[in-house]
């Protein structure tokens, strides 16, 4: 579904590329978490695969990138539009406010178009079903919480049907109930094989509970590929800027007080810790 050969990008006057020789594949229907310290390329990857990279950025694009066989440098961000969703960690900037429910609000892309009418409302109903909002169709975009408004963001997109959906970091602004509920959707939404999921993200502990794959970027470069259990467990993990989680954390230090024994495969999520402290 989505390709990454040799991939370098430097934004216009930049003195070191955002990313740096960058290759992967992504199958249909995975969710792929993209991890690293600020500055490590995270948010100029979702922008290379939805397009905004190299065509609204601009600056010097190398190398392949194509999703969904789209080559991304060869295709307008109208051609793009119908097959990769972007969605930004501020549902602010998402929001059109032309709109004054969140049903009106989830339309708004299928308006513009042009889908029928009974279409449009069959496609809605699902979507809002899907991400939780059909008690708050009637609802002001404005009047919901963080998560809920986060929600709506993701709707507005999913109803578009994308191929794949990229969100850009979608919890940095959320508590841990909102966290939950925009990670809830994405997973149901993965499991559904509906879309390729690739998410930018800091909050290690909900990649750990959610992702099937960690993507770890250091300087624009890859330098971690594979399942969240052996990535985030990796101490490697702190020479990139990056911080295990607290479970992790504390199976270390009972390793080091010798209160368990060295090589036991260690926790990076509540339900694995509790199993590792029983």
């Amino acid at each position: 579904m989505i390709r990454l050969d040799r991939v370098s990008y430097s934004y216009p006057r930049a003195t070191s590329p955002a990313l740096n020789d960058l290759s992967v594949d992504i199958p249909a229907g995975q969710f792929c978490a993209v991890i690293g310290a600020n500055g490590a390329g995270k948010s100029t990857l979702c922008s290379a695969l939805a397009g905004f990279v190299p065509h609204f950025y601009r600056g010097r694009l190398t190398g392949t990138v194509e999703v969904a066989g789209i080559d991304i440098a060869a295709s307008s961000l109208a051609e793009l539009a119908g097959t990769v969703g972007l969605v930004f960690s501020n549902p602010f900037n998402q929001i059109t406010g032309a709109r004054f429910s969140v049903r009106d609000e989830v339309a708004f892309g299928l308006e513009n178009m042009g889908v029928p009418r009974a279409e449009m409302e069959t496609r809605i109903d699902y979507i809002l079903q899907f991400a939780g909002l059909a008690g708050l169709a009637e609802r002001p975009p404005f009047a919901l919480s963080g998560g809920q408004q986060q929600r709506l963001a993701i709707a507005s997109v999913l109803v578009m049907r994308p191929r794949v959906l990229v969100l850009d970091e979608p919890t940095s602004q959320l508590d841990p109930v909102g966290s939950r509920e925009v990670f809830t959707v994405l997973r149901d939404l993965a499991a559904t094989d509906e879309a390729t999921v690739v998410l930018a993200e800091q909050k290690l502990e909900w990649v750990a509970a959610f992702a099937d794959r960690v993507l770890v970027l250091h300087e624009g470069r890859l330098v971690a590929d594979g399942l969240p259990g052996d990535i985030l467990a990796s101490p490697d993990l702190q020479r990139y800027g990056l911080e295990p989680t607290r479970y992790t954390r504390a199976a270390r230090a009972a390793q080091a007080a010798g209160l368990r024994p060295e090589g036991d495969t260690l926790p990076v999520t509540l339900e694995q810790a509790a199993e590792f402290f029983a």
